[in-house]
């Protein structure tokens, strides 16, 4: 499942926009109960605004409420973006740190904001469970865990570690593209002959077509056509 994963999502990648290990530590703390194209469209202006942690600390809390109120709870996430200015300035010399013991200590950075941080800009392989990537390593029987540090660490186990932040990715597009959460579109779905939880969803190859999303549709449906021809992928 690993090796066909990477051969229907070969360009899989953080989908939030970021330059910068500060701006990505940004994005993930406003993608909390939004989407990355929410928070894509929210961080041109505010990255321009701010650009480091000193910005951040010093905002005037009513402007930079402002800028993140569209990707929502936008109190909350504010005040964990000023917090999150003031401790990388005062314990940090304004830098994001890069290891997972000290971004969890941030405010508003738990173990699921670190790891992406972790595996996007400093490249140190992690796993992070989003809804996503719990919901489809259950599906696939990967692990029954619920919690998700226990599903890290159970998926840590099967994965060698250096596969695992472009693992996390890939289980990601999956999610999003084909294996939605009500109805996923099984019958266009490249991983039909090893999934265990295959007719939970659609299976009816020209309805289930339908429901695959991104820019990678033509690809996976092509792909879901040689396996549904009895192609071995992967």
């Amino acid at each position: 499942m690993v090796r066909v994963l990477a051969e229907g999502y070969p360009d899989a990648h953080c989908e939030l926009d970021f330059d910068t290990p500060l701006e990505l530590l940004v994005a993930v703390v406003l993608s909390a109960q939004s989407t990355d194209k929410g928070v894509n469209r929210v961080t041109p202006a505010l990255f321009k605004r701010y650009r480091t942690a000193e910005d951040y600390a010093s905002a005037d809390r009513a402007e930079l409420e402002e800028l993140i109120r569209p990707t929502g709870f936008y109190r909350s996430k504010a005040t964990s973006l000023l917090g999150l200015g003031a401790a990388l300035v005062e314990r940090y010399g304004g830098e994001v740190p890069g290891r997972l013991v000290d971004l969890v200590t941030l405010p508003g950075v738990g173990r699921k904001t670190a790891n992406v941080v972790l595996g996007d800009a400093f490249g140190v392989p992690g796993i992070t469970v989003d809804t996503h990537f719990g919901r489809l390593v259950r599906r696939w029987g990967w692990t029954t865990e619920e919690d998700p540090v226990k599903v890290e660490h159970a998926i840590g186990a099967l994965i060698e570690r250096k596969d695992w932040t472009i693992l996390n990715h890939r289980v990601i597009f999956h999610g999003r593209r084909v294996c939605h959460a009500r109805k996923p579109a099984c019958g266009a779905c490249l991983l039909a002959p090893q999934c265990p939880s295959y007719g939970v969803g659609e299976t009816d190859p020209v309805a289930a077509a339908k429901l695959v999303k991104g820019d990678e549709a033509p690809h996976l449906l092509e792909l879901a056509e040689r396996v549904r021809a009895g192609e071995k992928l992967g």
